[in-house]
């Protein structure tokens, strides 16, 4: 296997097939209010820096809003922010048994 031939991150849904609805005349529309990679939220320490150093430090909370990322809050830590950012896509149903 070549080196671009390695699957991308596991949380990450695929780009390769485009989620878009032929019969939704918006679609286009849709589809460019999209985050960039999909992500919804994201979390960045208050005081800069890499995001995976000084764990115990607080750090901002971003939300995708269509059209930016905004300020959703802060959290405590690294482990509260990335218990924040895994939660589901505004708007999306979770999935139930």
């Amino acid at each position: 296997m070549g080196k671009h031939s390695r699957p991308g991150p596991p949380n990450q849904p695929s780009r390769a097939i485009p989620r878009v609805d032929a019969d939704d005349p918006l679609a286009a529309y849709h589809k460019r209010r999209r985050p960039p990679l999909d992500v919804w939220r994201r979390h960045r320490p208050l005081h800069g820096g890499g995001g995976h150093l000084r764990p115990d430090e607080p750090r901002a909370l971003e939300e995708w809003d269509g059209f930016a990322y905004v300020p959703a809050g802060t959290a405590d830590n690294l482990a509260a922010a990335r218990a924040w950012a895994n939660g589901t896509a505004p708007g999306a149903e979770v999935a139930s048994e």
